[in-house]
């Protein structure tokens, strides 16, 4: 298939391109100076002359704490740009795939959010995710929203090289463990992606990988993958604590959890266990020597 992909230098776009190169598939890998998606021209021009059957738009705006004060830099980008290019999208026919995230819910429920609960953002960057989803369903006829979270690859900075590195370098770190979700790393997601845009399944869905865990519980995975996968040896002593003792301008959710009714309901296959997954990353880590 000719698959267009915005945000191709981004921690996701570039696990995409990268499957879908090896898997023979026709790609056009759209960074900002490619194409920017916040020019509706250029976007319009770029996609018609490529005519992709289908477009996964993976760029977007992801400073959540510094889209608190840089709201029109959050809602150029996720709101407008994702207008964009859902139009050029629509002009040439192709299915599009708007990656979203947990941060469209506000986080309260006690249970795991289903695909069609109501959304209740708290942060800018939630709200303008969430104008990005509403732009898609209204504007394209054969769209897919993704929401996925706590995200992290081998490209770009995440979560998990973060914690190696300060658990290298501290001798006490703390860590929130009253916030809990579910950690997805690229390669899986990639590979749900390349899975759905050969469906005509449209809708919403949650994709992350499976079960759950708080940012404290995944830190110590990490540490212990490191160790015993990447024979990295961590020094720092790691302790629980609030989020009240860790405050940030935008507001987490307490509760990312996402349920994957759509995967399960349109048989799609499930994202494998997200232990699984960071074992994997740690060794890619250990074999390109980034460990």
């Amino acid at each position: 298939m000719k698959v267009l992909v915005t945000g191709s230098n981004g921690q996701l776009g570039r696990d995409v391109v990268l499957l879908l190169e090896n898997e023979g598939h026709s790609v056009l890998a759209c960074d900002r100076d490619q194409m920017n998606i916040t020019n509706q021209a250029q976007c319009n021009e770029v996609v018609s002359s490529f005519h992709p059957e289908v477009v996964i738009h993976c760029a977007a705006y992801t400073a959540v704490d510094a889209a608190e004060t840089d709201i029109d830099g959050a809602y150029k980008v996720n709101a407008v740009g994702t207008r964009n290019v859902a139009v050029a999208a629509e002009k040439t026919g192709a299915k599009l795939i708007y990656i979203s995230t947990d941060y469209v819910f506000d986080g309260k429920s006690v249970d795991p959010y289903q695909e069609y609960d109501n959304t209740n953002p708290q942060s800018v960057y939630g709200k303008s995710k969430r104008a990005g989803e509403w732009l898609v369903q209204s504007l394209s006829s054969r769209w897919f929203v993704v929401r996925t979270s706590w995200v992290y690859g081998l490209y770009g900075n995440n979560f998990v090289k973060t914690m190696l590195k300060l658990g290298q370098e501290k001798p006490k770190l703390q860590v929130v463990h009253d916030q809990k979700g579910s950690p997805t790393y690229t390669v899986d997601l990639a590979g749900f992606l390349m899975e759905l845009m050969a469906t005509e399944m449209y809708g919403i869905y949650h994709a992350s990988n499976s079960g759950t865990c708080t940012w404290y519980e995944f830190t110590q995975a990490i540490f212990e993958e490191a160790q015993t996968t990447g024979g990295v040896s961590i020094q720092a002593k790691l302790e629980p604590c609030t989020t009240e003792q860790f405050p940030r301008p935008a507001p987490r959710p307490v509760n990312s959890v996402m349920d994957h009714m759509s995967i399960r309901t349109n048989d799609l296959t499930d994202l494998r266990p997200w232990r699984d997954g960071l074992k994997d990353f740690i060794f890619s880590l250990s074999e390109t020597k980034q460990l």
